[in-house]
């Protein structure tokens, strides 16, 4: 039976246990209040550094092949000069800046404007209105979870012009890629740093924001928790989902459509890719309210991290493959080989998300708090596949939160195959706005 949608309005609603005070209501997890050297290292690190790792990989792909020695080894003999190479490199076209504007403003009009429908006939998908997982200041939001509709949409129209309208090239992302490169930068540092700028003047919730009062710090991880515009623009939601996947399996498409033109016919690991890769951003649609569980929606807050991450990082390094893929081919050996590796990764992803969700359950508290919200996160101890999921469940960062519990401390993820039989459950607390107070852990 289809998941029905809760049909209030969008609200934030507090807890009333946490009126002890702006200090019991502030977040006590999440990212740092105060930032040691190594941090403040790699932020600046990263901040310097990671556009230009994501231009090399896309400049040794569209210059030299996809190798990422060959212009290395230029440069030191003398064959090219960094002149020479930026020289080769697209500069951003206007044709590109109206693509990327009218792909951003559609993606915005389907994600703001259009209240999901799929859920009313898909058994078993949750969409509509959904709530996300209580915030350290105690708010809970409410979501218009949409992300299935919004990728069905955008490829029904992408494969009604690729066979019957006509209106564009369905190579036209591979013929504007670098070019769409400065565009997709353009918009990740802006949205970035009015993020920085909204978190100080006008945030959306200011019990949920965090300073460390150093500037590349609160650049790169974020001040604000949940910045939204209005009641239902959740800017975490919508980067995080869209537009960087949305256009994911468009940009594969794309790739292939080309390699269609070029040599008149698609190759093996080009279809791979697709139907892979297809079947990774499917799944997260699908799963898109449990994500409003997860560590990113629950732990991060919204900075350059995840505005230029979401709008740079995503789109242009996850889909190297099929820019990989243009010139070389599978043999039926590996073709028939791989999709078997690749679904096994995904299904012990998909064990672990599920291993690693909390499931809003009763638990008992000691009687001396005050007020607790617990929750149980049970794994299971009879799969060989226990190390692998622990591995999983820290590397992919899909250790959830319940919507009464909060984000699990790190020391939640058990260290350990659990003994005898059943399972085994944390139960964390929260007293007086601390998290966790107590942690009890039993097996059954």
């Amino acid at each position: 039976m289809a998941s029905k949608s809760q049909a209030s309005i969008p609200k934030a609603k507090g807890s009333a246990s946490m009126s002890n005070g702006k200090a019991a209501s502030q977040g006590q997890w999440g990212r740092a209040w105060e930032v040691d050297w190594f941090s403040l290292a790699s932020v600046i690190f990263l901040l310097a550094f990671a556009p230009f790792i994501v231009y090399y990989f896309i400049m040794a792909c569209d210059q030299y092949d996809c190798s990422l020695t060959a212009p290395v080894v230029d440069l030191a003999t003398g064959r090219a000069r960094l002149a020479d190479i930026w020289a080769k490199t697209p500069p951003l076209t206007a044709t590109a800046a109206q693509l990327y504007a009218a792909w951003v403003t559609f993606q915005v009009l389907l994600y703001r404007f259009l209240p999901d429908f799929c859920h009313r006939f898909l058994p078993g998908y949750v969409g509509g209105v959904q709530e996300g997982a209580v915030t350290p200041a105690g708010i809970v939001n409410k979501y218009q979870v949409n992300g299935l509709q919004a990728w069905l949409i955008t490829h029904i129209l992408w494969f009604a012009n690729a066979h019957f309208l006509f209106y564009f090239s369905p190579t036209i992302i591979f013929d504007n890629w670098i070019p769409l490169l400065w565009c997709a930068n353009i918009l990740g540092y802006t949205v970035s740093t009015f993020a920085m700028i909204k978190g100080y003047f006008f945030p959306t919730n200011a019990e949920d924001c965090k300073f460390t009062g150093n500037f590349f710090y609160n650049y790169m991880m974020g001040i604000e928790f949940n910045p939204r515009i209005g009641k239902w623009f959740d800017f975490k939601l919508f980067f995080n989902g869209r537009p960087g996947i949305v256009a994911w399996t468009l940009i594969n498409l794309s790739f292939a459509a080309k390699q269609q033109e070029l040599h008149g016919h698609v190759t093996n690991s080009m279809i791979l890719v697709n139907v892979l890769q297809a079947i990774y951003v499917v799944d997260f649609f699908w799963n898109e309210a449990w994500y409003l569980k997860t560590i990113d929606i629950c732990h991060d807050h919204f900075g350059w991290y995840l505005g230029w991450g979401d709008c740079v990082w995503l789109p242009y390094l996850y889909t190297l493959q099929v820019r990989r893929r243009q010139e070389a081919g599978t043999g039926p050996r590996a073709a028939a080989g791989h999709p078997g590796g690749s679904i096994r990764v995904w299904l012990s992803f998909t064990l672990a998300r599920r291993a690693c969700t909390w499931y809003p359950t009763p638990c008992s508290c000691p009687h001396h708090t005050p007020w607790a919200s617990c929750s149980w996160g049970s794994w299971a101890t009879t799969s060989s596949a226990w190390p692998t999921i622990r591995r999983t469940c820290s590397a992919a960062r899909t250790g959830a939160a319940s919507s009464g519990a909060g984000s699990p401390r790190p020391s939640s993820v058990p260290t350990h195959r659990p003994t005898g039989s059943g399972t085994t459950a944390s139960c964390w607390c929260r007293a007086s706005g601390a998290w966790p107070a107590i942690s009890t852990t039993r097996v059954t």
